[in-house]
């Protein structure tokens, strides 16, 4: 099967800078200095020292990648690769001090360093696997398919990525996997945040499509209110059915 995917023609697909625009254009969510907290700034200090223990003297391109979605219900599975310089890493403390696992950051949060770090970084991408690729491959499978695509699209073969997780994707180079990497390791908390933020504006469009579900509050997530969307009007085109889409009695 070919990696390849037409991100042009597909409901479940946005570019980068589709993604972008929607994020730039919201209030309140503009590239700015997220935090100036001493706190968040020692904790990206932290989450540097980390990445800079990983990488070997002298390595070149190091690509952080993780990933958005596997858990929810619809919508496809996102992940992100990103590449900062040497120096970019430090010079880049105050403006994207608050950098962390996107899963503890608030929406706005999340936005606002999504805006940053596409800004800052010196290549970003963003790789997807939709939801039929998930119901034909499994879930792994199908985040592995996003990762590569992410690293694929970043316009060169990074010497190293730092990949979040325990499963090796089979990138076309070096890899380190690391476990809760998303909160402990720089770029690949950078790439966290993109995922997340690509992946629910992706929602929030298909929400246009199908209102009926809630998507662009859910996010395609197993909540109360989505099963009940699911029990009424059964599942639509983006919904995963290899999942079990309706909860046991």
């Amino acid at each position: 099967m070919s990696d390849a995917l037409d991100l042009f023609s597909h409901i479940e697909c946005l570019t980068l800078d589709e993604v972008r625009t929607v994020v730039a254009s919201r209030a309140g969510a503009r590239p700015r200095r997220v935090s100036r907290a001493d706190r968040a700034r020692t904790h990206c200090d932290d989450l540097i020292r980390a990445e800079l223990e990983l990488v070997p003297a002298g390595c070149g391109c190091v690509a952080g990648v993780d990933e958005a979605g596997r858990g929810p219900l619809a919508g496809p599975v996102v992940a992100a690769a990103v590449v900062f310089s040497e120096i970019s890493r430090a010079a880049l403390r105050d403006v994207l001090a608050g950098i962390d696992d996107s899963k503890r950051l608030s929406p706005q949060a999340r936005e606002s360093l999504f805006l940053a770090v596409t800004e800052a970084a010196e290549a970003v991408s963003v790789g997807i696997a939709t939801s039929e690729e998930i119901d034909r491959l499994n879930i792994l499978k199908a985040t592995h398919l996003a990762m590569r695509r992410a690293v694929e699209g970043l316009g060169r073969t990074p010497t190293l990525a730092l990949v979040d997780g325990n499963s090796d994707p089979g990138l076309p180079c070096r890899t380190q996997c690391i476990v809760r990497g998303d909160a402990q390791v720089f770029s690949i908390s950078a790439a966290s945040v993109v995922a997340k933020v690509t992946r629910d504006v992706i929602m929030e469009s298909i929400h246009s499509h199908y209102p009926e579900y809630g998507f662009d509050a859910n996010k395609g997530y197993p909540t109360s209110s989505h099963y009940r969307a699911l029990a009424c009007h059964g599942p639509c085109p983006v919904h995963r059915i290899s999942y079990r889409l309706f909860p046991r009695e």
